[in-house]
């Protein structure tokens, strides 16, 4: 039997491509949005926000990589992320910023991309076979 049933049109990939970019840029949006939430017990502050986004980021891209079966959709996942992010760390025209420079906001502009990079770049695991002598 062929191998050409398994392999999917340039429309299914073009199509895969574009939503797990738009995916990626809503988690960018949403991560941006709320990474600036933070528990404060004592004089300890907990930015419980940014390590949600920053896990966040990693299952998406992870997920997106694995239920897609290659790199071009993380990859598109991450250039999501990555432009929301950057996007959104600019001064919007009434002069808001949603990414306040700090520690905080310089973890959230430079760890998804970073996180990014480890997930794309991670070698493929071996699949096991269907049959085993």
């Amino acid at each position: 039997m062929s191998d050409r049933g398994h392999e999917r049109s340039v429309g299914a990939r073009i199509g895969t491509l574009a939503v797990a970019f738009l995916v990626g840029a809503l988690y960018g949006t949403i991560g941006t949005i709320g990474h600036r939430h933070s528990w404060r017990i004592g004089e300890v502050e907990i930015p419980w926000g940014l390590v949600a986004a920053l896990v966040g980021v990693a299952a998406l891209l992870i997920g997106i990589r694995t239920v897609a079966g290659g790199r071009g959709a993380s990859i598109a996942a991450a250039a999501g992320v990555i432009a929301s992010v950057g996007l959104l760390t600019l001064p919007g025209p009434g002069g808001s910023i949603l990414v306040v420079d700090g520690l905080v906001g310089t973890i959230w502009a430079v760890a998804p991309a970073l996180i990014a990079v480890v997930v794309v770049a991670f070698p493929s695991l071996p699949t096991r076979g269907s049959s085993r002598a």
